[in-house]
């Protein structure tokens, strides 16, 4: 996977594929808040689970990946959870 996906909960339709064969986390996060503040508007209020499958970085040593405030504030207004999907080995 490695991949951010966005969708209704317990429903097959995806809203958002991105960051496909990415698998840090990180950069990942960046890219799913980018696409929350770009996309706020269009998302209505509803039940919505993001994944987003990671594999651990060999050269980590702390934290990188930031959920920040905005990005809770967007999720929590639509109804979104936020799924960390580890693939070691990815």
């Amino acid at each position: 996977m490695g991949a951010v996906l966005v969708f209704p909960e317990n429903k097959n339709i995806k809203i958002a594929w991105f960051s496909d064969g990415d698998w840090e986390l990180p950069s990942q996060i960046d890219t799913l808040e980018k696409w929350l503040i770009e996309n706020e508007i269009k998302l209505l209020k509803g039940s919505y689970v993001t994944d987003i499958g990671f594999d651990l970085r060999k050269d980590a040593c702390g934290s990188d990946g930031e959920v920040t405030l905005k990005m809770m504030k967007i999720m929590l207004r639509v109804g979104m959870e936020l799924y960390l999907s580890e693939y070691p080995d990815g």
